[in-house]
């Protein structure tokens, strides 16, 4: 379908600003970044590939428990190498704020779920939720950045309610994604299922951006926790 392959061109576009700006922001040499820059680009290559095979789909494949932890485990991995790594970690305390939050304008793409469920491809509440959400954090990124840039001194609170609102809806929408997916944990039966957020390009959603995207969130709080991190 035309919705797959621009899906999977503004997705695999989305994951290349988002690897770009953080190698950049998060990197103090060129040695770092290139690091970072492969990290994440082979990472995003597994995810195409179980995309590919469909090694996630719930017909042959692991279904939502695989897709559980093609979530859960990246973020957990990523926080782990950014505390134990000193070159991320400075990384961390020195990236601006203002690039952490412009990153989430990607989320614009959350009109993709809009798309897919007025094309009975996505069920509801999952898509709406998603969609919308997602549409209106990457909207509201570029104000937030925008402050934190010009007056990051008045920008906790706006930087405080904007990064919950992010990470919640990043949350509601696997859960709700999961909750719709076949298999043992269905609670929402509304057809069609979200199985296709198992397969290519749907699930870089997911298995890439939305762990990246979350773990970002986490990188933010830790700032905001700091006081003096927001002249950064």
């Amino acid at each position: 379908m035309y919705t797959d392959l621009i899906g999977s061109v503004e997705l695999t576009a989305s994951a290349a600003i988002v690897i770009a700006a953080l190698s950049i922001g998060f990197a103090p040499n060129s040695t770092t970044r290139l690091r970072v820059i492969v990290g994440l680009s082979l990472w995003f290559i597994l995810v195409a590939v179980l995309s590919a095979t469909r090694a996630l789909y719930y017909e042959g494949g692991t279904g939502a428990p695989g897709l559980g932890v093609a979530v859960v485990l990246p973020i957990m991995v990523l926080c782990i190498l950014v505390a134990r790594i000193p070159s991320l970690r400075e990384g961390l305390q020195h990236v601006p704020l203002w690039l952490l939050v412009s990153v989430h304008t990607v989320r614009l793409l959350g009109i993709s779920f809009i798309i897919l469920y007025a094309s009975d491809r996505l069920p509801a509440p999952f898509a709406p939720v998603a969609g919308w959400g997602d549409i209106f954090v990457g909207a509201t990124a570029i104000p937030v950045a925008w402050v934190a840039y010009r007056r990051p001194t008045d920008a906790r609170l706006v930087l405080w309610i904007w990064n919950v609102i992010g990470a919640v809806d990043l949350i509601a929408a696997v859960g709700l994604g999961v909750l719709s997916s076949p298999g043992p944990q269905r609670l929402i039966f509304a057809e069609p299922s979200a199985a296709i957020m198992t397969t290519l390009p749907w699930l870089l959603i997911p298995g890439f951006l939305v762990p990246l995207l979350f773990a970002v969130h986490i990188g933010i709080f830790v700032r905001l926790a700091r006081p003096t991190s927001l002249h950064v």
